[in-house]
């Protein structure tokens, strides 16, 4: 297994209990197929430097992690097709 960090951006547009809920389902996706997480860190709500998707800032969140890369794909996969996740990005450390 490698080890792997995960930085992605939460719509500002999320409820609290949306953001939660958007955090464990990441973190439980990667326990369910066999993955440690080592920690989540909440970075909170920051401004972007330019906008995307005609919003100025957005909810970070830092996950790391150890996982094969078959995870990886399917949960970069899933993120893409998220409504609520802005961007994200995978660093295999």
């Amino acid at each position: 297994m490698n080890k792997y960090e995960l930085m992605y951006i939460i719509s500002a547009d999320a409820t609290e209990e949306q953001r939660e809920a958007l955090i464990e389902k990441y973190k439980a996706f990667v326990e369910n197929k066999g993955g440690v997480v080592s920690g989540v860190d909440k970075l909170g709500m920051k401004k972007f430097a330019y906008r995307i998707n005609f919003k100025n800032e957005g909810f970070y969140v830092l996950m790391n992690f150890e996982a094969n890369g078959e995870i990886v794909k399917e949960m970069n996969n899933a993120m893409n097709i998220a409504d609520l996740v802005v961007r994200q990005m995978f660093v295999r450390k």
